[in-house]
């Protein structure tokens, strides 16, 4: 929902009732993930997806009957339904919709988007099944580290949910949980989605050049708050990185080494220096950051290595740097070369192998993400 965050604000704002369908699960080669969704307007306009475009007229049909009931419904669509199949979901795989009427006052989505454009963490907790009152189905408790807002009526029940909650918010993770109606851990009666807002993950790009420009904006669009770094105040400007959400004017090894840095971090070296890239390198070596790709040819790569070694950089520090960095697309241009270090990230994140999909088999879309979340 991160990206729809904006105008769901909006159409509360004006006081809107919408009704919102969530990808609660997902199985096999399902096109998209939990926590994707599809938010219909009263007037029919309709904004998101669930499905890539397999489902949505289906999914849209039932947004239409629960908006004008207001009764939730938790709909299923797979490659073995004959009604996914008419419908058009024919890429295999199953998902999960829960399609519920939210007010503003059943959901305050603009504290839900401020918070989350303040890089606050977040978590949004809906009683997608109740085995014995489902009349709290589609009731949400919005939850920080701090607070709680909205409840089930029951105490334990509230209290089982926010400590789910609480917990898939500091892994950031997404998706469905199940307890009794008091609470209870052994017991399956509740179904509850919780879908996490944690802070976006970090892109560190050193050397204010034309090619990091190109890097922070693919970095922004791919969700990553961004940080610009150049120790030349000529360069590192806001004017020459209107994308960045940082543009930092210091040595990019101090920065480094005072900043805050976590496995979910990507960091690119495009300083294209030995004076700036091997002390930062030094340091970002030091760090958990899941992603270290480094601009460069191959020749002053080598170069490069050899001044690290004589560092005292240890030779399996040296097996995490990505450089030259990217894929190889052939790419020349800035905005091409992005491509080509966004491909990298994005391979990295997802356990893909670099390769084109017409050369593989099986799973198309991965169910983890095994190196940044």
């Amino acid at each position: 929902m991160r990206d729809e965050l904006a105008v769901l604000r909006r159409w509360q704002d004006d006081g809107t009732t919408l009704a919102l369908a969530s990808v609660v699960a997902t199985s096999a080669s399902a096109p998209r993930r939990p926590g994707a969704v599809l938010a219909l307007h009263p007037d029919g306009e309709v904004l998101g997806s669930v499905s890539g475009g397999c489902v949505e007229g289906a999914v849209v049909e039932v947004a239409s009957e629960v908006l004008r009931t207001g009764v939730p419904q938790r709909v299923r669509y797979g490659i073995s339904d004959d009604e996914a199949f008419a419908v058009g979901l024919t890429c295999g795989g199953t998902i999960e919709v829960f399609v519920r009427r939210v007010t503003p006052l059943d959901v305050d989505l603009a504290a839900v988007a401020s918070r989350v454009e303040a890089d606050e963490p977040v978590a949004l907790a809906t009683i997608v099944e109740h085995a014995q009152d489902a009349s709290l189905e589609g009731r949400t408790l919005t939850i920080t580290d701090l607070d709680v807002s909205g409840s089930t009526g029951s105490e334990y029940l509230d209290r089982a949910i926010v400590e789910h909650a609480r917990g898939m918010l500091a892994q950031g993770d997404t998706g469905l949980r199940h307890v009794g109606p008091r609470g209870e851990r052994r017991m399956d009666d509740v179904a509850v989605f919780v879908e996490s807002f944690a802070p976006r993950p970090r892109m560190l790009v050193f050397g204010a050049i034309d090619f990091a420009a190109a890097v922070a904006s693919i970095g922004r669009y791919l969700g990553f708050h961004v940080t610009v770094c150049d120790a030349r105040a000529r360069f590192a400007t806001r004017l020459r990185f209107p994308d960045a959400d940082q543009v930092v004017v210091e040595w990019p090894h101090r920065y480094l080494a005072a900043t805050a840095v976590d496995p979910r971090t990507v960091i690119c070296v495009l300083t294209h220096d030995p004076k700036f890239d091997v002390p930062v390198l030094q340091v970002a070596l030091e760090t958990p950051a899941a992603y270290i790709g480094v601009m460069g040819s191959r020749r002053t790569h080598e170069d490069r290595l050899e001044r690290l070694r004589e560092a005292g950089v240890a030779e399996a520090a040296l097996g995490r740097l990505r450089s030259p960095i990217g894929l190889d697309l052939g790419a020349r241009t800035p905005q091409e070369t992005a491509v080509s270090i966004a491909a990298e990230i994005v391979s990295l994140r997802h356990g893909g192998s670099g390769r084109p999909l017409r050369e593989t088999d099986g799973a198309i879309h991965r169910s983890s993400d095994p190196a940044i979340v």
